[in-house]
C-alpha cells in the first residue's frame, strides 16, 4: 500500500479522481487529480511524517475532517515503515482519549480545528503523541506542516506480509470501539485482492465512474482505495459530506454507475431519488456495508435508477474480518424486504450458529450466536489482547451478533446479542415500521431487561402523527410509545449507525441492555 499510487502511475492508470472539497492535505490542489499527482502527494506526505519523527514500526496516528485523503496518509506511513491508525474525529473526546492512549502514537497528525474542540473539552489532543503535526492552525507545541515541508521521502521500506500493516476502529455502538490490527496478508491479500477479481455484473469496469460516500477513518475505505484503484474506472468520485444538497451538484456533474455508501448516507440521499433528472439514474450497483439498509430505501434507489436491471449489493461483516455474507437486491425482491443478510462468501467464509451459554451448535433454522471462519481475521485489538482472545475460538470468530443460519445456507440476522429480547427482533421490527411508516427517516427499537422495547422514530421534523404509529404497529408485539426525534437529535457513529447503547441512556437513564454485552 505504501507504493499503491506509485505503481498504477506507472502502469499508466488513466483514472481520473473528483473530489467535492479538496483535500485537508492540500487545500489549495483543486478538486480533479489524476493518478501520478496522487502519488506525488502520497511521496510528499511520506516526507513530513520522516521529518516529523516516524520510523519503522512506529504508531503514525490520522485524526481530521472526514475525507479521502485519511488514506493519503496512511499510505504515506506505510511508505515509510510506520503503522498508520485511523480515528474519525466523530469519535467523542472521552472515547478518543482512551484510544490515544492504547496507541502510544509517535507522530499525531490532525488539525487546529480539533485541537481546539478537544482542548475545550479537557483533552490537550498535542500531548498525546511524541509529535503532533498539525495541518493547519496552530496549537502549543504543535509541528506546523510549513515546518516539515522539503523533507525527501526515504525509499519505500517492505514489511512482512504478517506484520502490522494498519488500525482501524469499530463503530463503537455499544461503548469505546477497539482497535482492530490488520496485516498485508489480512486486508490486501484476503480482501483487497479477492475483491478486485473482475466479476460479470459487479465488477468495475473502466468505463464506469464509482462514487464512494464514506467515513474515511474506517478499514472499509483502505481496502476499497486498492480495489478502487487496481480496477482504473474512468472517473472515482469522492464524496467527504453527508449533506445531500452539497453533495447533488458533484453527482449531477459526474453522474455515477456505481455507488458505494453509508447507509446513514444512503438515507441522508434519498431525497435526491424524487427529484427531477436524479442523479442516480445511470447506476447499475448500489452497493452497502457496514450496517442494515432497510427496505424502503433499497427500493427508493432501485426504483431511481433508469437501468433495465439495477442491483443492490449488501455486505454483512465486521472490521475484524471484513465481509462474510453478501446478497443481491432487486426490484423484485426488495419488495419482499426479507432480513436476509445473504450466503457466506464462497471459499472465504464459514459460519456456525451456536448456543450463547454453552456454545454448542444449534440446528439450521434455530436461532443463536454466529461464528464465522475467514483467513482475513484480524491479528489482534491494540492494547486490549484478552479482549481479542475472548472473542476467538480456535478458528472461529465470535461476531456477537444473532442469527439464524436456514436449512437452504441463507443467513438472518436478528439482533446484537447485547441488544436481543425475547419480546421480538430489534432488527425486523424496525424493517416493519419503516415499512409502514413513510414519514420515517430511520426507525430503531431498543431492547430493555425489564421493560417492553421503547421504539425511536426519526423524522425530518421531529413530529409523528398519532394515527400513523397506532396504524404502523397493529400485530406487533408490544412496545412503549414512541419517541420521535429528528436526525441530529440521534447519537451516531463516524459511520452513521445509531449509539443505542447511549441513545438509551439519554433517553431512560439506564445502561442496563438486555443481553450479556461481554462480546462487544
Amino acid at each position: 500500500m505504501g507504493v499503491l499510487f506509485d505503481e498504477c502511475a506507472r502502469r499508466g492508470t488513466a483514472t481520473t479522481v473528483r473530489l467535492d472539497r479538496p483535500f485537508d492535505i492540500a487545500p489549495d490542489g483543486g478538486s480533479s487529480y489524476r493518478v501520478a499527482e496522487l502519488a506525488e502527494l502520497v511521496r510528499t506526505a511520506a516526507g513530513w511524517l520522516a521529518a516529523a519523527g516516524a520510523g519503522r514500526g512506529d504508531r503514525v496516528v490520522i485524526v481530521k475532517e472526514n475525507h479521502w485523503d485519511y488514506d493519503l496518509l496512511a499510505c504515506a506511513a506505510v511508505r515509510i515503515g510506520a503503522v498508520p491508525a485511523q480515528l474519525s474525529a466523530e469519535l467523542s473526546v472521552a472515547a478518543l482519549e482512551q484510544l490515544l492512549k492504547r496507541l502510544d502514537a509517535a507522530v499525531l497528525v490532525t488539525t487546529g480545528a480539533l485541537a481546539r474542540r478537544c482542548a475545550e473539552q479537557g483533552l490537550d489532543l498535542v500531548s498525546t503523541a511524541r509529535t503532533a503535526l498539525l495541518l493547519d492552525g496552530e496549537a502549543p507545541g504543535a509541528v506546523r506542516l510549513d515546518d516539515v515541508r522539503g523533507r525527501t521521502a526515504p525509499a519505500p521500506r517492505l514489511r512482512s506480509d504478517d506484520e502490522p500493516l494498519v488500525i482501524n476502529h469499530t463503530s463503537g455502538t455499544t461503548g469505546v470501539p477497539k482497535l482492530v490490527v490488520h496485516s498485508t496478508r489480512t486486508i490486501i491479500g484476503q480482501l483487497a485482492r479477492f475483491e478486485s477479481n473482475p466479476v460479470p455484473l459487479i465488477g468495475v469496469r473502466r468505463d464506469d465512474v464509482v462514487v464512494n460516500a464514506s467515513s474515511y477513518a474506517h478499514g472499509r475505505t483502505f481496502c476499497w482505495t486498492a480495489v478502487a484503484l487496481s480496477r482504473e474506472p474512468r472517473e472515482l468520485v469522492v464524496l467527504s459530506s453527508h449533506d445531500p444538497d452539497h453533495v447533488d451538484p458533484v453527482l449531477r456533474a459526474y453522474p455515477p454507475t456505481i455507488v458505494e455508501a453509508l447507509p446513514a448516507s444512503y438515507v441522508r440521499f434519498r431525497s435526491l431519488t424524487e427529484r427531477l433528472d436524479n442523479p442516480f439514474r445511470r447506476v447499475r450497483l448500489f452497493i452497502s456495508t457496514y450496517d442494515a439498509v432497510h427496505p424502503p430505501t433499497i427500493r427508493a434507489y432501485l426504483h431511481a435508477s433508469a437501468h433495465h436491471r439495477p442491483l443492490w449489493m449488501q455486505g454483512w461483516g465486521q472490521t475484524e474480518t471484513g465481509p462474510l455474507t453478501f446478497r443481491f437486491h432487486t426490484r423484485r425482491s426488495s419488495a419482499r424486504g426479507a432480513r436476509s443478510v445473504g450466503r457466506p462468501i464462497p471459499v472465504k467464509t464459514r459460519l456456525r450458529v451456536v448456543d450463547p451459554d454453552t456454545f454448542a451448535p444449534v440446528p439450521r433454522g434455530t436461532p443463536g450466536l454466529v461464528l464465522a471462519r475467514t483467513a482475513a481475521r484480524c491479528l489482534d485489538y491494540e492494547g486490549e489482547a484478552e479482549r481479542w482472545a475472548a472473542k476467538a475460538r480456535g478458528p472461529w470468530w465470535n461476531t456477537g451478533d444473532i442469527g439464524v443460519h436456514h436449512r437452504d445456507g441463507h443467513v438472518s440476522l436478528l439482533d446484537r446479542e447485547v441488544d436481543r429480547t425475547p419480546r421480538l427482533s430489534c432488527l425486523e421490527t424496525e424493517d416493519v415500521l419503516e415499512d409502514r411508516l413513510p414519514q420515517a427517516q430511520e426507525c430503531v427499537v431498543l431492547g430493555r431487561p425489564d421493560d417492553v422495547p421503547l421504539p425511536v422514530v426519526v423524522t425530518a421534523d421531529g413530529a409523528l402523527p398519532g394515527g400513523a404509529w397506532r396504524r404502523a404497529v397493529r400485530g406487533l408485539p408490544a412496545m412503549a410509545e414512541p419517541v420521535v426525534l429528528a436526525w441530529d437529535r440521534v447519537p451516531r457513529t463516524g459511520t452513521g449507525k445509531v449509539r443505542r447503547a447511549l441513545l438509551l441512556e439519554r433517553l431512560t437513564g439506564s445502561t442496563e441492555t438486555p443481553g450479556s454485552g461481554q462480546w462487544t
